[in-house]
């Protein structure tokens, strides 16, 4: 008899524990593939904010109005005449409403707020001597703060670090409910099938022939389900709002470019955790059965 046929008799083609393989494994790909794209996409974060914000500096310059310009022009020729500084501009009226657009709202009455004058900086890439640039700015236009966003960017990419480390504790948590309920189900069908067990035994087979058989069966349904979970959570991405849309909500979640080919693992990943998980319980159950 072959090791196919075996895996016809020994479990079963219907029943519950035929759907909760394929269901659990189904489901559990369906999160890993989120838990994945939550991962990718954090990285992909933390790398862009750090990046965007590693070579940028801003000037804010408070000081009263007839002294405004005067105090701008020489906060320039400073900036202008420090090694490491590449360009320094006077940040617009336009730019500065959009920065305090999401705070304030879009309808800012500019003309009644008594705002700063800022300068935007770009560096090159070995920088300024910032505290010597400080000293400088203070002794010269004490109206002046030099600010590198470090006080912005490093709790940003440490928010992200933070959400990528929770997405992959989350997808050892799946692996780890995966691998259970297909032991639940690998068990529940081993023994109700003891006395198909009990006859193949007496006609010669092997404990490992017979398990090896039955394991064969939980894998190939782990493998379907999880190729079906994996299937519609990628077309569930695909539906979200892409990164730059007007619905802000889930926007930019998911895979870029070659990322998109980390989900393809997971089906096979998960064939080989059902293939694991089950041949352990096999054993243990058929020791079980006499």
């Amino acid at each position: 008899m072959s090791a196919r046929a075996i895996s016809g008799l020994v479990v079963p083609g219907r029943g519950q524990s035929v759907w909760l393989i394929t269901l659990s494994a189904a489901a559990m790909a369906f999160l890993a593939v989120f838990a994945l794209a939550l991962s990718v996409t954090s990285a992909r974060l933390a790398a862009n904010w750090s990046e965007a914000l590693s070579q940028t500096a801003t000037v804010r310059l408070s000081a009263p109005p007839e002294e405004m310009d005067s105090q701008t022009a020489l906060v320039l020729d400073v900036l202008r005449t420090t090694p490491g500084i590449a360009e320094a501009r006077v940040m617009v009226p336009e730019e500065q409403a959009a920065l305090l657009e999401a705070w304030l709202g879009p309808d800012l009455p500019l003309d009644a707020l008594p705002l700063p004058r800022l300068i935007e900086l770009t560096e090159t890439s070995e920088g300024p001597d910032r505290q010597g640039l400080r000293l400088r700015l203070a002794a010269e236009a004490p109206a002046a703060v030099y600010d590198d966003h470090s006080r912005w960017r490093r709790p940003l990419v440490q928010a992200a670090t933070r959400l990528q480390s929770f997405a992959l504790v989350s997808l050892v948590l799946i692996g780890a409910v995966t691998a259970a309920m297909i032991a639940l189900a690998a068990s529940a069908a081993l023994s109700s099938n003891g006395q198909v067990i009990r006859v193949l035994r007496l006609v010669g087979a092997r404990d490992r022939f017979i398990a090896l058989a039955f394991v064969r069966s939980i894998s190939r349904r782990a493998l379907i389900g999880a190729s079906a979970g994996t299937a519609v959570a990628m077309l569930a991405l695909l539906a979200l709002p892409q990164a730059g849309s007007a619905v802000p909500v889930l926007a930019g979640l998911g895979f870029q470019g070659w990322t998109w080919a980390l989900p393809l693992a997971i089906p096979p990943l998960t064939a080989l955790l059902a293939w694991s998980a089950s041949l352990a319980t096999a054993f243990r159950v058929l020791k079980g059965v006499t």
